[in-house]
């Protein structure tokens, strides 16, 4: 099928007939070329979003293994704090800035009631801590699998909705046959070949977006996981030194 041409033989006459896939969709009628469109549109979005979660999770990854350097080179948390801000990709940095924010928060509030004389509670102080770091690990995470479930909506509908174009196209191609009254090729063939466009154009717009949806979630339970090691690091620091 050389230069997007498709050529239709006519048994009858023996000719050949060059169809173009331009001139299939514009006389594809008004419902198939509005699901053709939908699916371009669908397609185009869908890379979109490819492209912009392709640089976000790359930036996540070089981020956050850059911050692990500096965290395990580093003496003290407040030094790390401040290095923590040139890592704004990173979601364990941002896991760390808030474990440590309630780190000095708990420590403030334990000087300030020895300061008064008053009791020390019983119930261990790290405990906020953890719940900072749990509520900061699913901020993180909501905000990686932003537009993720958009990549899945496309690559399970996509497919469906080129076949009702074709189902579509396919009922055309048979009210054809009926109005001229003959099934040679030449009346079956652009129809069919009409209704096909949809079916691949489905095709086109979904296997990519499984692909990239695929790809994210992999990328996204590596960061999970590497949060979660990170939280469990960061609570046995905190427990030995400061509590």
């Amino acid at each position: 099928m050389p230069q997007s041409v498709i050529h239709v033989f006519v048994a009858q006459t023996g000719s050949v007939t060059e169809i173009s896939f331009w001139q299939m969709i514009t006389h594809s009628g008004p419902l198939v070329f509005s699901v053709l469109l939908l699916l371009v549109v669908a397609s185009v979005a869908s890379w979109a979003v490819i492209g912009y979660k392709a640089y976000l999770v790359r930036q996540a990854q070089l981020h956050s293994v850059s911050f692990l350097e500096s965290f395990w080179q580093s003496k003290r948390l407040d030094e790390i704090f401040g290095e923590s801000e040139k890592y704004q990709r990173s979601p364990i940095a941002q896991v760390f800035r808030a474990g440590y924010v309630e780190l000095a928060k708990v420590k403030q509030r334990a000087q300030s009631k020895e300061e008064q004389g008053a009791e020390v509670a019983t119930l261990d102080p790290s405990t906020n801590i953890e719940r900072a770091l749990r509520r900061a690990t699913t901020s993180e995470l909501t905000h990686l699998e932003t537009l993720v479930p958009f990549l899945a909506t496309v690559g399970s509908t996509s497919p469906f909705v080129g076949l009702f174009g074709t189902v579509i196209g396919i009922m055309k191609a048979f009210r054809d046959i009926g109005n001229v009254g003959s099934a040679n090729l030449a009346t079956v063939a652009p129809g069919i070949a009409e209704a096909l466009i949809a079916t691949a154009a489905g095709l086109a717009a979904a296997i990519p977006a499984v692909i990239a949806y695929n790809y994210f979630n992999s990328k996204i339970k590596v960061l999970a996981s590497e949060m979660d090691n990170f939280s469990a690091d960061f609570m046995n620091i905190v427990r030995r030194h400061f509590f």
